[in-house]
């Protein structure tokens, strides 16, 4: 059943449409809507059916009240050149039309498996059954500006490919894509992002790294198009169910010179490069070795992109989230520490150190090789965010590096063991020292990289400022600052000459016994003085 509303329009003014007719909630879901020239009306034709006939002018419902042609535009340039464009700022709406019949096609059927959306407000988009747009009236001219603006500056950008009928990029677009992980609840990889991002197009080269304690990635299309759809789809996603959000910008780099190819970088160009030193770059600050979560999540198939998404039972957003249709990995919680200084690495003294990440259960330095460790944490989580921030960092003189290890589990020396191999493994799964002991414990919100100033707590009203100073400098520190918390004395900060200096600090003094009952809280800060 086909309903049919005559609306008479100005031909020199913006069109007249009923909204009743528009309101979405009146009608299920997808339903077309257009505009047809019949005896000098402009008529609205609602069609309840799911398929329309394809047109090069398209209807896009429910935009922002406030929404700019620049966004309209957005929204269609990634598939062809847009020919005009109208808007309808009242009603919420706007009508452009394509350069080809294809183009429009080609967006139509993108967007009926990724929903658009200008921020984060869900954009509907239909054929028109109007065959064309006349935009001689003065309401569409600053929309014409607006597209001319778009078309000329990329022209003149060279980011116009040819072929066809032209594929338009807004400017200030490139093929690099910055991209940030929030609430990183699992640990995010390379391959991880290689794998989402592909769906898009053809991706060149990834560079990962950790900047402002956050896991952020620098990733190159062969093509802007392709940055586009991917940006205009997976930014504001979540990789797994409730968490590792994507925060996807267009990077100011036009492209990325990756050196190395290894856990940190990929050029998918260059098979020959190195595979490097797996050290921390002064370009990128500190990279991070991850690995994937232990289990899956429920998915949809989407035909047309390949990407599986995982819809999200009692959501609050309409999106769907974005989840990998593969095998999990074993995952273990096991890290390799190389590197050592054998003469003073004990167990303890990694205990205390890695426990700033997570509840260490045990410790073993390997009898034959004093210079390597193996230290077992509660779980896959708390094992990369250990080895995210502690790789790279400098140990009683040495730099260290801290890997994954293939052992799920530490073992415990057999009875037969020596008394030496027995000093160096430790089973502290019993310890009182455990941070993150207590289901939501504020100690999860304060997980911060090694920094030369240095969080102080459970310090005893009667200890002094000069009290802790002598302490940590009778220890062989020198103290460059300290100040108490203004709202609660049991904390301070306290500033060390280097941050390996304020590593070594944290090992010996953390849980120090200040009087009969209160022990020293030592951890990180990320302020300084």
């Amino acid at each position: 059943m086909v309903k049919m509303l005559a609306v008479k329009t100005n031909r020199s003014s913006e069109l007249k449409l009923n909204s009743s007719y528009l309101n979405p909630s009146h009608h299920n879901l997808p339903v077309c809507f257009g505009l047809s020239a019949v005896d000098g009306t402009d008529r609205l034709c609602v069609s309840e059916r799911a398929q329309c006939i394809p047109s090069r002018v398209l209807h896009l419902r429910q935009l922002p009240p406030d929404v700019s042609e620049q966004e309209v535009l957005s929204l269609a340039l990634p598939f062809g050149r847009v020919s005009k464009l109208i808007t309808l700022k009242t009603k919420n709406q706007a009508f452009l039309e394509m350069a080809s019949e294809e183009a429009a096609v080609t967006m139509v059927n993108y967007y009926t498996s990724a929903t658009p959306s200008i921020r984060s407000q869900p954009v509907y988009i239909q054929y028109s059954t109007h065959r064309e747009l006349k935009t001689d009236n003065m309401t569409s001219q600053r929309a014409q500006a607006a597209l001319q603006a778009i078309n000329a500056g990329a022209v003149h950008s060279g980011n116009m490919t040819s072929g066809g009928e032209g594929r338009g990029i807004a400017p200030g677009q490139s093929p690099v894509l910055r991209i940030i992980v929030e609430n990183l609840f699992y640990p995010v990889t390379l391959e991880v992002l290689q794998q989402i991002f592909s769906k898009f197009g053809s991706v060149l080269k990834i560079i990962t790294f950790t900047r402002n304690n956050q896991f952020q990635a620098l990733l190159q299309f062969s093509d802007t198009v392709h940055a586009q759809h991917a940006k205009a789809t997976l930014d504001g996603q979540n990789i797994y169910n409730g968490c590792c959000t994507l925060r996807i910008d267009f990077s100011k780099l036009s492209a990325l010179n990756v050196k190395y190819n290894n856990d940190k970088s990929r050029d998918f160009t260059r098979a020959d490069l190195p595979s490097g030193e797996l050290e921390p770059t002064a370009a990128f600050g500190k990279a991070t070795r991850v690995a994937l979560p232990p289990y899956g999540a429920a998915f949809w198939h989407s035909p047309s992109s390949g990407l599986s998404m995982a819809a999200v039972p009692g959501s609050l957003v309409s999106h769907p989230r974005v989840s990998l249709q593969m095998a999990p990995p074993v995952v273990h919680s096991v890290l390799l520490v190389s590197n050592l200084n054998p003469e003073s690495v004990t167990p303890h003294c990694l205990f205390i150190l890695f426990g700033v990440y997570g509840d260490v259960q045990r410790v073993k330095i390997l009898f034959n090789k004093k210079e390597n460790a193996l230290v077992q944490m509660s779980d896959a989580t708390q094992a990369q965010l250990a080895m995210s921030h502690l790789n790279g960092q400098r140990l009683h003189g040495n730099v260290i590096r801290v890997t994954l290890s293939k052992h799920p589990v530490v073992q415990l020396p057999r009875g037969g063991a020596g008394q030496e191999e027995q000093a160096l493994t430790r089973d502290f799964s019993g310890s009182a020292l455990h941070r993150f002991k207590k289901p939501g414990s504020k100690n999860f919100n304060n997980i911060f990289p090694p920094s030369a100033t240095l969080h102080l707590s459970n310090i005893p009203s009667s200890v002094s400022e000069e009290a802790l100073k002598d302490l940590f400098s009778s220890n062989g520190f020198a103290v460059k600052a300290f100040k108490f918390f203004q709202k609660d004395r049991k904390m301070a900060l306290m500033q060390l000459a280097s941050v390996e200096e304020a590593i070594e600090a944290l090992i010996i003094l953390h849980d120090h016994q200040l009087d009969h009952n209160q022990h020293l809280r030592v951890s990180f800060s990320k302020s300084t003085i």
